[in-house]
């Protein structure tokens, strides 16, 4: 029977989602705890890739369990588990439900403080400027809805099979005390560090270093910079995985209170 996983994990320590050989991965993590568990490989399938160092408040993969069990494998998965990685909940699925195709819409949030802080070292991007331009931030961040081709903010553009993406959201925040920012995007898909070669744009937008014309001529022309210049990864979350059968509100929620 088909299984999705609901999980959350810190990715400090990990080359990324997807397992590959030389590096440890969050997916190469679970699958070991699995084959403790079971005695027997189980492979695993996750919603979405994410870069070294990339977090994810919520991830979905899906497992293919033939076998039953008598324990409680929620508890037991999460005690073999590193603490940096969490199953909040097993669901038993109908059919051959795909976590990753079946998704129809991801959100992403970047944190930024821009002061040296050891309690937000290595959950937030520090970013040491005295002042950012959020208006400006905010009004190329709206520019991106208008356009789907997002061929000009993509590491490898020619190694996808296309490059649109549809957009839905993208703006940014600020706390209460100015020196914390946090952006949020959500689309139907994302291209290889889509989100981070953004950030570094928007980032530079804020910093008076680029103008929003500048900016949206990417967006009009599909061109690339001659700089990509992506932002820091451990920012960066997955924060929301929606399907149309299931949307699940992401259990750990602490980095939106400010």
């Amino acid at each position: 029977m088909r299984y999705y996983f609901h999980i959350g994990f810190n990715g400090a320590n990990y080359s990324g989602w997807q397992k590959h050989a030389g590096v440890i991965t969050v997916q190469q993590a679970i699958e070991t705890a699995l084959l403790r568990i079971f005695k027997t490989p189980v492979n695993i399938i996750g919603c979405g890739r994410t870069d070294a160092g990339v977090h994810a408040s919520q991830f979905f993969f899906h497992a293919d369990l033939q076998q039953s069990w008598d324990f409680d494998l929620l508890f037991r998965l999460n005690k073999v588990l590193p603490a940096d990685i969490a199953v909040f909940d097993i669901i038993a699925m109908d059919g051959l439900s795909h976590s990753r195709f079946d998704a129809i819409q991801r959100r992403y949030d970047y944190f930024i403080h821009t002061y040296k802080n050891p309690f937000l070292n290595g959950l937030s991007t520090l970013h040491p400027v005295n002042k950012l331009d959020l208006e400006k931030m905010n009004q190329a961040a709206k520019l991106l809805p208008l356009y789907s081709d997002y061929a000009a903010f993509c590491k490898s553009p020619d190694k996808n099979e296309h490059t649109i993406c549809h957009v839905s959201s993208a703006q940014f925040y600020a706390s209460k005390s100015g020196d914390r920012f946090h952006f949020q995007i959500s689309s139907n898909r994302f291209l290889g560090r889509m989100i981070r070669i953004l950030m570094g744009k928007l980032l530079k937008i804020g910093e008076g270093e680029l103008s929003i014309d500048e900016f949206e001529n990417y967006l009009i022309n599909k061109k690339a910079p001659l700089q990509l210049e992506p932002a820091h990864p451990q920012g960066l979350y997955l924060s929301k995985v929606t399907y149309p059968y299931l949307d699940l509100k992401a259990k750990p929620d602490f980095l939106l209170e400010w």
